[in-house]
Parts: C-alpha cells; sequence; structure tokens
C-alpha cells in the first residue's frame, strides 16, 4: 500500500494568523505524539517572493503510512474539537489527499 500524504492549505481571518497557527501547530503535535500511522506533520507559514511570511496563508503536510492511518487520524476523538477550535478563524480551506509513489 502506498504511504498518503495530506496537503492543506488554510486561510485565516484577518487578525487570526497567530492564533490559527498556534492552534493548528498544537494539533500537529498531538497527533505525532498519539498516531503511530502519523510519520510527519508540519505546520508551515508561506513566504513571498522576498522570503518574507505573506501571512494569509498556513499550509500542512502530513504523511501517513497507509490509508488505514489516515482513516484513523479522522477518527481521532479530538478532531471535532480541532475542527470546532479552526471554524471561527478561518475564511477558507483547500484539502488534497495524495498517494506517494
Amino acid at each position: 500500500m502506498s504511504r498518503i500524504c495530506i496537503v492543506v492549505e488554510f486561510t485565516p481571518k484577518p487578525g487570526c494568523f497567530e492564533a490559527f497557527h498556534a492552534h493548528i501547530s498544537a494539533h500537529a503535535k498531538a497527533t505525532l505524539a498519539e498516531e503511530p500511522g502519523c510519520e510527519r506533520f508540519d505546520v508551515m507559514r508561506v513566504l513571498d517572493e522576498g522570503g518574507q511570511p505573506d501571512g494569509r496563508t498556513i499550509m500542512l503536510v502530513e504523511v501517513y503510512k497507509d490509508m488505514d492511518a489516515v482513516v484513523a487520524h479522522r477518527a481521532n476523538p479530538r478532531m471535532p474539537i480541532v475542527g470546532e477550535g479552526s471554524k471561527p478563524l478561518l475564511d477558507g480551506r483547500k484539502l488534497s489527499i495524495c498517494s506517494i509513489d
């Protein structure tokens, strides 16, 4: 079975960038600690062409050992809490699930 990568691009609401960054970083740390199927969970600040944080976009790259690990991640009882905590901080989200060949 292929490893699975989840890539998420978030657009925090104006004034919510740092709060969302802290919120999603705590989620990343907990996921790595709690879920053996999660191999990597990076939280990234998007940079502008000059190499400075754009202050508008946060991206995640998550790597799981297989689709069963993704299913287990989605079933983690913490996920609804993360979702509810994210809603008031976000204007948008784009999620892509990819196989790593």
